[in-house]
């Protein structure tokens, strides 16, 4: 077995120097894996023995430092496949992004990284099967919209516990406020350092603060990761018209800290972050990002009556990335094909009958772009469509349909949104205002505003959605449970609940 002090020594042996610094441990923000791919996956971590340095450097010195990284087969890394050594260097905050190939396609490898005298932790990752195979099932963890202020991120740990393929987040993986404000009811449980996020400093201390958590960190650890941004990387419901300056910053540091390839390197105020990934034949992943392309809003963000937003001509993804989505419909040969996004897909009008009163900042502020997006599987044949949807604070279940004007309107996918992993407090089981739309909107189906997660098994046969949550996060070691399970069968589009 290669223990840790042989691998201290193979490191050494392949003249990596030692790290000269005096904080001790740059490992602290941990590990991480991302965006699988048949033959391998990209690995993270960054060095910053002290994290939360004034400079946004992380208490790491100019000059580049040489990092060691091994894949091994096994969960002890002593059957090492690959290794080699990248320089980490200031430009990039001391980041390391290895983009890895050459693996075995649909199975588990286990990879870690050394830097001096020093071992990170270990983390799991998993190859993509090969194009084309027959795969038995996939499990995705579905998580979102974690304030560091509001709560213990007790949920990333549970949902690590699941043991999942691959970890899917939709957004808000931090939040720009400042210390002590916007405050969840009943008062912030834990402060951020400093004020609002606006500079490349400000937001790499305050992602570095994020990976301080060790649910976090485990989290990373346990699974790939399958990231897309919201708006509070940036800052809440930002649009393209926000200054260049602050949308680069936010981009770079966001890079800098999730596991990305080499595609997603920002280009000043821009980033490419819409992808999709393969999972053999059961299932395609289109990773929407729809803060960077989408018209500007009318009627502000909330709920409103609104008929200039509903013009057909106005956009939510941009008219390339629509394009891109529509032509990943038609070449899809999957059995489910899952649209990974950020927020509320279906309609939610607050009267039925009467004023279309509807949530601007949602598709429902983009009718016409919703339109053109659900015709597009519908007519590319689509055999399965389930859209996945962060934002929103609460679990929510609907079915999806082309015309919600018409009660005979035939369904056409599931839509299923997760709660956060503690934005809002503890939460609670009754919120009368949001559970009213599930009487004003018949083809909505359940509605819970606790924290927690979604555990999404895909299978040939169904897709299985476990709605769980943890009852408080003011103090960490909430147990997950399950508030209800829905399954969408093969073919026929509609939810049914289990639990």
């Amino acid at each position: 077995m290669l223990d840790r002090r042989s691998f201290l020594v193979l490191g050494l042996a392949a003249g990596v120097p030692p790290l000269r610094v005096p904080h001790g441990d740059p490992f602290t923000l941990g590990v991480a894996c991302g965006d699988p791919a048949p033959d391998g996956f990209v690995i993270w971590t960054r060095l910053a023995p002290s994290p939360l340095a004034e400079d946004g450097f992380g208490g790491m010195p100019p000059a580049p430092v040489q990092v060691a990284w091994e894949i091994a087969a096994d969960p002890n890394c002593a059957n090492v496949v690959r290794r080699g050594t990248t320089d980490a260097v200031r430009h990039w905050a001391h980041s390391v992004h290895v983009e890895i190939t050459g693996l075995q396609p649909g199975r588990e490898y286990w990879y870690r990284f050394k830097s001096g005298p020093h071992v990170s932790p270990i983390g799991r990752a998993l190859t993509a099967p090969a194009p084309g195979s027959l795969v038995a099932s996939l499990t995705l963890a579905v998580t979102s919209c974690a304030n560091y202020q509001h709560g213990h991120f007790t949920a990333y740990t549970r949902a690590a516990q699941e043991h999942p393929d691959l970890v899917v987040h939709l957004g808000d993986y931090i939040y720009e406020y400042g210390k002590g404000k916007h405050p969840c009811p009943g008062g912030n449980v834990r402060d951020h350092e400093g004020p609002e996020a606006r500079t490349l400093t400000d937001y790499r201390r305050r992602h570095a603060l994020y990976k301080t958590d060790p649910d976090l960190r485990a989290a990373h650890a346990a699974a790939p990761w399958v990231p897309i941004m919201d708006d509070h990387e940036v800052r809440n419901n930002w649009m393209s018209l926000l200054p260049a300056a602050r949308r680069k910053a936010a981009f770079r540091a966001y890079y800098e800290h999730m596991p990305l390839r080499r595609g997603a390197v920002p280009h000043g105020p821009a980033i490419r972050l819409y992808r999709r990934l393969r999972w053999g034949t059961l299932a395609t992943l289109h990773m929407l990002d729809l803060r960077q392309y989408r018209d500007r809003a009318i009627c502000g963000s909330g709920f409103a009556e609104c008929p200039e937003s509903r013009d057909p001509a106005r956009t939510i993804t941009g008219a390339a990335q629509e394009r891109w989505l529509l032509e990943g419909f038609r070449e899809s040969r999957a059995q489910w094909d899952i649209i990974c996004q950020q927020v509320f897909f279906g309609q939610r009008t607050k009267h039925a009958g009467g004023p279309k009163v509807v949530r601007q900042d949602a598709w429902d502020g983009y009718s016409g772009s919703r339109t053109r997006v659900t015709q597009g599987w519908v007519d590319a044949g689509v055999r399965n469509a389930i859209v996945l949807t962060g934002d929103v604070h609460s679990h929510w279940a609907g079915d999806l349909a082309l015309d919600y004007e018409d009660p005979a309107s035939r369904l056409v996918g599931a839509e299923l949104a997760v709660t956060s992993i503690t934005s809002g407090g503890d939460g609670h089981d009754v919120d009368r205002a949001r559970d009213a739309l599930l009487t004003t909107n018949p083809h909505l189906k359940f509605h819970l505003r606790r924290r927690g997660y979604i555990l999404l098994k895909v299978e040939q046969t169904k897709v299985t959605a476990d709605f769980k949550i943890v009852r408080y996060v003011r103090v960490p070691g909430a147990p997950a449970l399950t508030a209800a399970t829905f399954t969408v069968a093969d073919r026929t589009p509609g939810l049914f609940r289990q639990t």
